[in-house]
């Protein structure tokens, strides 16, 4: 189930990499680390690092979950997405 939080994630709109997250690459998936609220959080896959590290070349979350990722695994990288967004890893526009 998703809470109300993640439900206000629009993965109609583009999002990318926040300029003060690094992103350190993991045989796991990769660490992101916030230089401004200093969070560190972890990328459980390397497809959700690959999704994330091109956000910004699509049009939206959305577009860029249909080019990586299968149709069947769609709505668990929103769901993903979301919850970084909630951890100000990404940002919109």
């Amino acid at each position: 189930m998703i809470d109300a939080s993640e439900s206000a994630f629009d993965a109609r709109a583009a999002w990318h990499l926040s300029p003060l997250v690094s992103l350190r690459d993991e045989e796991f998936g990769a660490m992101a680390y916030h230089h401004g609220n200093r969070r560190l959080v972890f990328l459980k896959s390397r497809k959700l690092v690959e999704v994330v590290r091109e956000l910004h070349e699509h049009e939206s979350a959305d577009a860029a979950i249909d080019a990586l990722v299968g149709a069947d695994e769609h709505s668990q990288y929103v769901v993903a997405l979301a919850s970084l967004a909630k951890s100000e890893v990404l940002c919109v526009g």
